[in-house]
C-alpha cells in the first residue's frame, strides 16, 4: 500500500470519520428499453400514466422514446435507492400494457436506425432543445448506438467528512475549492482503475447481430444471430458502444476544475467540419442538430465518470460547476446486471462506495497523455479479454497481469471496508469485498461469465437469454403490486408533471432561436 494511502486511511480510522461517512449520499439512474412481446423495440409513445418525460423527477426517457430512465432521489440510507427503484418498476409495469423492460445493456433486435423513435418532450423551448439534441446524436453516431442502456451511480461525501478531511490534509483553501480539487483527484484515479469495475460488473459479453449490421467489427458468431468474444466483459464499454471513435480526438482535462470547464467549453464552441456537412437546418428549415460544433452540449461527451453540480433551470452544466464547484460524482461505467430485477444489487453499491473512496484517498498525479492512453488500452484489454485474467495491463509503465493487479487493488481496500463496517455496523462491506475477490479468482463468477455459461450450457442465443430474463423480471414485479397509497402517490406525481409541462409551454416568452442563443451565452 502506498504511504499516502495508508496515512490517509489511518487518519480516518483514528478520527471520527466513521460518523461522517454515515452521511454519504447515493442515487441511481437506471435505463431500460421498452420492448414488445416479440422482442422488438417499442414504437409506442411514452405512456401518459408515467407522466411527462420532461418534468417528472423520477421517470423520464433518455435518447429514445422507448428508453425509460428511472431516477432515485439521493439518500444517505443504503437501502433507499434500490427500494425506490423497485417501486418505480412495479408502478411502470402496471401502466405499460403487454410491453416488457429489456434487462440487458445491449439492445434488443433493432434492424434499422429508422426503427429507433427519438424521444419527444413537448413544444416548450427546453423540450424542443432536448429533442433536437437527440436528433443531432442520431445524425452524428447513429440512432442504434443510443439504445444502449446502463446504470449511473451518483455519489457524494457529506460536508462533515470534507471538513474533517480538509483539516487532516492541512489545507487552508476555501472548503468548496478543496472539495472540487479532491473530487477531481478521485476522477483521475477512477479513469486509471475503472477497468476493475468493468471486469467485476461487466455484463455484456455478447449482443444481437442486428446491432452491428453493416458495421465492421472483430466479434465472433457462434450462437445463431449472436456475436461475442470468448473472454469479453462489457462490449457496451468498447469502441462498439459508448467508447466510440467519433470522440477519440477530444482531450478533456480532468486535472482540475478550471481545465475541465475550459476544455469542455472549447469543444462546445469549436466547429467540426463533419458535423457542418450535416447542417444545422435542413432544406425545410427543420433542425438537424443544435449546432455543428464538436459537442452540441456537455452531455454529448461520453465519459465513464463526470463531476457534477445540480443545475438551475436553463443553466449549462459547465457554468454550474464554474459558479458553485463540484457537488457529487456520477459513475457511468456500469452495465445492467440481467440477473438482478432492478439491474444492480446492494453488494455492488457497497463496493462502489469502497472504490470511490479508494480513488479519493490514494495519490492522484496529473493525467498526462501517456497516462490517458495507458488507461484506454487497459480498458480495451479488459473489455475484450478480461476473463482471461492472465491478460497483461499497463501499471505505470510496468506490465502486470489483470489478476495480480486486481488482487492488489482489492487488498488495499480492506482497511477502507473495515472503516465502512465500523460506520454502518456488521461486516457487509468486508463481505462485499470478499465477493469481488472471488470473481478475480474465478472469472466464471463474474456477470459476464455467468451470461456466457447460460448461452453455452443451454445452446441459446443472446436474444433468447435476454427475453427469458425480461419475462422473469416482469413476473417478479407484477406479482408484487404497490399498496394503494403508494400507487396513488406516484399517479398524482405523474399528473402533476403533465400539468407542469403544460405550464412551461404556456410560459415561453421567446422564440426558439433566441432561447438557444441565450442558453449558450457564457
Amino acid at each position: 500500500m502506498t504511504d499516502l494511502l495508508s496515512q490517509r486511511i489511518q487518519a480516518l480510522l483514528d478520527s471520527d470519520a466513521a460518523s461522517t461517512l454515515v452521511g454519504i449520499r447515493r442515487g441511481i439512474e437506471k435505463e431500460s428499453l421498452r420492448i414488445s412481446t416479440d422482442g422488438n423495440l417499442a414504437q409506442t409513445g411514452h405512456p401518459e400514466a408515467l407522466g411527462s418525460a420532461l418534468t417528472h423527477p423520477y421517470i423520464t426517457t433518455d435518447y429514445s422514446e422507448a428508453l425509460l430512465e428511472f431516477i432515485t432521489p439521493a439518500s444517505s440510507d443504503l437501502h433507499s435507492p434500490l427500494e425506490f427503484l423497485d417501486q418505480l418498476h412495479r408502478y411502470t409495469y402496471r401502466h405499460i400494457g403487454d410491453e416488457l423492460l429489456w434487462v440487458n445493456s445491449m439492445p434488443c433486435r433493432v434492424k434499422e436506425d429508422s426503427e429507433v423513435p427519438v424521444a419527444r418532450y413537448g413544444s416548450s423551448n427546453v423540450g424542443r432543445m432536448k429533442h433536437i439534441y437527440r436528433i443531432g446524436l442520431g445524425h452524428r453516431y447513429g440512432r442504434k448506438m443510443q439504445t444502449i442502456a446502463g446504470i449511473h451511480y451518483n455519489f457524494s461525501f457529506p460536508e462533515s467528512f470534507w471538513q474533517l478531511h480538509q483539516a487532516q490534509e492541512g489545507s487552508e483553501e476555501p472548503l468548496q475549492d478543496f472539495i472540487s480539487r479532491r473530487y477531481f483527484d478521485l476522477t483521475r484515479n477512477f479513469q486509471r482503475y475503472s477497468w476493475l469495475l468493468v471486469y467485476l460488473f461487466g455484463a455484456s459479453p455478447a449482443l444481437c447481430a442486428s446491432f452491428l449490421a453493416g458495421r465492421e467489427h472483430h466479434l465472433l458468431e457462434r450462437f445463431d444471430h449472436s456475436l461475442y468474444r470468448p473472454h469479453a466483459t462489457s462490449l457496451r464499454m468498447s469502441d462498439l458502444g459508448y467508447q466510440n471513435n467519433a470522440q477519440s480526438s477530444l482531450a478533456i482535462s480532468y486535472n482540475n476544475l478550471d481545465e475541465y470547464v475550459e476544455t469542455l467549453t472549447h469543444a462546445i464552441k469549436t466547429p467540426e467540419p463533419a458535423y457542418d456537412a450535416i447542417g444545422v437546418l435542413d432544406a425545410k428549415g427543420d433542425y438537424q442538430q443544435l449546432n455543428a460544433n464538436i459537442l452540441q452540449i456537455e452531455n454529448e461527451y461520453y465519459s465513464s465518470i463526470r463531476p457534477k453540480r445540480t443545475i438551475n433551470k436553463g443553466e449549462r452544466p459547465t457554468l454550474a460547476l464554474k459558479r458553485r464547484g463540484v457537488e457529487y460524482i456520477e459513475i457511468r461505467a456500469l452495465d445492467l446486471n440481467p440477473f438482478e430485477p432492478v439491474g444492480i444489487n446492494q453488494q455492488e453499491i457497497r463496493f462502489l462506495d469502497l472504490f470511490a473512496t479508494y480513488c479519493l484517498l490514494r495519490t492522484s498525479p496529473q493525467l498526462e497523455s501517456c497516462d490517458l492512453n495507458a488507461s484506454k488500452d487497459n480498458l480495451r484489454q479488459v473489455v475484450y479479454n478480461g476473463r482471461d485474467t492472465s491478460v497483461a495491463l499497463n501499471n505505470w509503465g510496468e506490465s502486470v497481469t489483470l489478476k495480480q493487479w486486481a488482487l492488489e487493488k482489492l487488498d488495499q481496500m480492506v482497511p477502507i471496508a473495515e472503516l465502512f463496517d465500523r460506520c454502518h455496523g456488521g461486516n457487509n462491506y468486508c463481505d462485499a469485498l470478499k465477493r469481488q475477490r472471488l470473481k478475480v479468482e474465478e472469472p466464471d463468477a463474474t456477470p459476464s461469465g455467468q451470461i456466457m455459461d447460460k448461452l453455452e450450457s443451454r445452446d441459446q442465443t443472446f436474444f433468447q437469454f435476454a427475453m427469458n430474463q425480461a419475462l422473469a423480471h416482469r413476473d417478479h414485479f407484477r406479482s408484487r403490486p404497490l399498496d394503494a397509497d403508494r400507487e396513488a402517490q406516484l399517479a398524482t406525481l405523474a399528473r402533476h408533471s403533465l400539468t407542469e409541462q403544460a405550464a412551461w409551454e404556456a410560459a415561453d416568452d421567446m422564440d426558439f432561436e433566441s432561447y438557444l442563443e441565450t442558453y449558450f451565452k457564457d
